[in-house]
């Protein structure tokens, strides 16, 4: 089911201690994790609850430009055109900290700094069928 435009769409926690967070997730949450390989080698972590997907789990070490950033929980929201999406922050203040890109399978996401600064992700998600 496609998640309306304006809700959140997903969250994922970028963190340096990807053990310690699903150890943590999986106590208090009760999640089990399924890992992707991502185009990086890296691994990304779907947490899981009630055999659905809840959550991502990330490593952020040695990603560019968050050497000083801490942890933290990033929100994505749905919106039925990331390009439009994109047009409207810039010409509202905001600004493109990364510029819409596709992830097979899942949809086409950029991601924005507000006209306050806050860094936010926006997806148009992929067609379900």
């Amino acid at each position: 089911m496609k998640t309306p435009h304006g809700a959140v769409a997903w969250n994922e926690l970028m963190t340096r201690d990807i053990k310690a967070a699903k150890a943590f997730y999986t106590v208090t949450c009760g999640w089990t994790y399924d890992a992707m390989t991502m185009d990086s080698g890296n691994h990304y972590y779907v947490a899981m609850a009630g055999g659905r997907p809840v959550a991502g789990l990330m490593d952020m070490t040695g990603l560019p430009g968050m050497t000083e950033v801490p942890p933290h929980w990033f929100t994505y929201f749905a919106v039925d055109d990331v390009d439009a999406a994109v047009k409207q922050t810039t010409a509202k203040g905001g600004e493109v900290i990364r510029a819409p890109f596709d992830v097979d399978g899942i949809g086409r996401i950029a991601i924005l700094k507000d006209s306050g600064g806050a860094a936010v992700g926006m997806i148009t998600e992929a067609s379900q069928g």
